[in-house]
């Protein structure tokens, strides 16, 4: 009979941070004993007198897990042998490819050199059985950041020429979530905007791909550093009820010392309205740390953008006037593009022909026919000129409201061109 609890101990790197009990049962934690490094909990759970939020720090670490929407976990759980995902994520110890956080095994000796993801191999046998192919062999090895990846889209951590890369696929009939991430790339890169790269990977002699496009990324995060999503950011300091989610944001980014933050959102907001993101949720967007030192370097790159574009709309409903869910500010993309405050940045003459880059990027796809091609182009160039016109908006309002000389030397426009 296996011990129904394990001891712990939460590891930031090689820093030992706090004594916790596991239940062999359910992965959860039941308890947690001495607090050695508090500044090295992990960011926005609490600890009050030297004792960690012990209901915090499970949400935590449960969020370290696969998410049960998962498509396809129930099965490849039970080729796993495994009853939930968060027994699964124990296997690892907690390893993952977007920080350095993990559990020691109390008495082990074990260093991260020894064991993180970054730096030494991992096991391809959870990947393998998440896309729906049998592991390799009778004995599966567990240890692998497929783990403790989250999102529901089908994904797998690859390792080429000693990078780490993560294969990410679509949904539905149009599989469209890995055209988007491309061009929200391409997008990103002629703006200037920070962002992960993301190539098509549509290969349809690959068994493994079976003719379903991938996007492939390399992993922003180094040995060095970790993603810290909003979602816990926002945890740092209580939000007052009369206060914005978005300038909540801003506050606790600031107190935190995270360098460039307003501009980062701007371009985020611009970018998710030009592409009509429809899930720019509180746990694809944050910043960088480095986990030594705890210094915040920036704000993340752009990344995770295919819930865009119409992805699940039928041909004949794509347009750019389409009314679509928005997050996470506003709960519509008309009202959140008004919490820009600069435009200056935004050259819109590098936007020319994104259409038919777009055009470019779905050629030749089994799954985005020509009918839907040229609505989703002829939609994208509508969003181009929506743009336009919400930029021009806001800086006719700042020429009409504003009194500040400071604001009026800035302004690029003069009266006659705003009443065009």
């Amino acid at each position: 009979m296996p011990e129904p609890f394990i001891p712990y101990i939460l590891m930031h790197k090689n820093i030992p941070v706090a004594e916790l009990t596991l239940d062999t049962a359910s992965g959860a934690i039941v308890s947690i004993g001495a607090v050695w490094e508090s500044a090295h909990v992990p960011v926005g759970i609490p600890v009050r007198k030297q004792t960690i939020d012990r209901g915090a720090l499970n949400e935590w670490w449960k969020g370290r897990s696969i998410p049960a929407s998962r498509f396809g976990i129930q099965d490849a759980l039970t080729e796993l042998c495994i009853p939930s995902t968060q027994l699964l994520m124990e296997k690892c110890r907690g390893f993952s490819l977007s920080d350095q956080y993990w559990i020691c095994p109390a008495g082990s000796g074990l260093f991260w050199e020894q064991a993180n993801f970054f730096e030494n191999p991992f096991s391809k046998d959870v990947g393998d059985i998440l896309f729906g192919r049998g592991a390799d062999g009778g004995n599966i090895n567990l240890m692998s950041p497929d783990n403790t990846s989250d999102g529901w889209l089908k994904k797998k951590w690859l390792v080429l020429d000693g990078k780490r890369f993560l294969l990410k696929g679509g949904s539905g009939a149009t599989c469209q979530e890995p055209y988007n991430e491309v061009l929200a790339g391409r997008i990103c890169g002629r703006l200037g905007i920070p962002h992960v790269t993301y190539t098509l990977m549509t290969n349809p002699d690959t068994e493994e791909m079976g003719g379903y496009p991938y996007s492939m990324c390399e992993d922003f995060i180094t040995p060095d550093t970790e993603l810290i999503t909003a979602w816990y950011i926002m945890r740092t300091e209580k939000k007052p009820n009369h206060v914005s989610v978005h300038r909540h944001y801003l506050d606790c980014c600031g107190k935190l010392g995270v360098p460039g933050i307003r501009e980062a959102v701007d371009q985020m907001i611009v970018l998710d309205y030009l592409i009509v993101n429809e899930d720019r949720h509180q746990n694809n967007f944050g910043v960088i740390r480095r986990a030594d030192t705890l210094e915040y370097v920036s704000a993340a790159p752009i990344y995770d953008s295919g819930t865009s574009l119409w992805f699940d709309k039928p041909a004949r409903m794509i347009h750019a006037g389409v009314k679509a869910a928005c997050k996470p500010f506003k709960g519509s993309h008309e009202e959140q593009i008004k919490l820009v405050t600069d435009f200056a940045w935004l050259d819109f003459s590098a936007l020319t022909g994104i259409d038919e880059e777009l055009r470019e990027i779905v050629k030749g796809s089994l799954f985005v026919d020509e009918t839907r091609c040229s609505a989703l182009c002829k939609a994208l160039k509508g969003r181009v000129r929506m743009l336009e016109e919400a930029a021009l908006s806001a800086r006719h309002t700042i020429f009409f409201d504003s009194t500040r000389s400071d604001v009026m030397k800035d302004f690029p426009y003069s009266g006659k061109e705003l009443e065009r």
